[in-house]
């Protein structure tokens, strides 16, 4: 019996291997079809991902626009190092990153997450606050309260990086260990690291007093990354 449900994993595993190699196959081509399968199969997960990972929320559909247009123009050179999901996520990752840097050289402040923001489309006011809240559905939004969603997604908007990033890798999207550690170039025992510190570092925030937490509360972890495991 488990010699029959080894085979068939393996089996399923050569199939998914042979329908991705199929795809990237069309999309090298040029099929608009199988590009728009990609879009459809990924949008709303990597608009997820950069709507919690991006500075500004407000910048995600641009960001998504902008990642999907790099898969486009990159698929020629993908050679299959990784899947074709992990491929994708790294670029979504990168042009996050790329965004928080614009961000800190040409917009450095701080924002109270109570603070009035103007929307760049309606024109109306919303709060940092609400404008974490993740409409999409995910396993992540299944297990929390919807009445504590709110305030879970603002806590982890204040995990800094890269703990936050590990946590929505691992935690909400799903990823193994192993694929956390290869779309963030990383060693495993660094992921293993990043994610420990990351869900201590979020419990402490949901568990805090409603009117804040003295910083000194949170200095154990604080430690300079170079001293994470390799």
């Amino acid at each position: 019996m488990q010699a029959d449900l080894t085979m068939g994993n393996f089996a399923s595993a050569l199939t998914l291997q042979s329908e991705e190699a199929a795809l990237i196959a069309e999309l090298r081509a040029g099929s608009e079809e199988a590009f728009a399968w990609l879009i459809a199969r990924y949008h709303q997960p990597i608009y997820s991902l950069l709507a919690r990972t991006a500075i500004d929320r407000a910048d995600a559909a641009d960001l998504t626009q902008d990642v999907f247009i790099k898969v486009f123009r990159g698929v020629g050179s993908f050679h299959g190092e990784s899947s074709l999901r992990t491929w994708i996520y790294r670029i979504a990752l990168r042009e996050a990153s790329n965004q928080r840097r614009w961000w800190i050289r040409h917009k450095q402040q701080e924002v109270a997450i109570d603070e009035e923001l103007t929307d760049r489309e309606s024109g109306t006011g919303m709060t940092l606050k609400e404008r974490l809240v993740d409409p999409a559905d995910s396993p992540f939004d299944a297990v929390v309260h919807e009445e504590n969603r709110a305030r879970v997604e603002a806590a982890l908007g204040q995990v800094p990086e890269p703990f936050r990033t590990t946590l929505i890798l691992r935690d909400i999207e799903g990823f193994v260990y192993e694929e956390v550690a290869e779309i963030e170039a990383v060693s495993l025992g660094t992921v293993k690291s990043r994610l420990v510190r990351g869900r201590a570092y979020l419990k402490a925030l949901l568990t805090a007093p409603a009117k804040g937490k003295s910083s000194a509360a949170y200095e154990e972890f604080d430690m300079p990354l170079g001293e994470e495991a390799r």
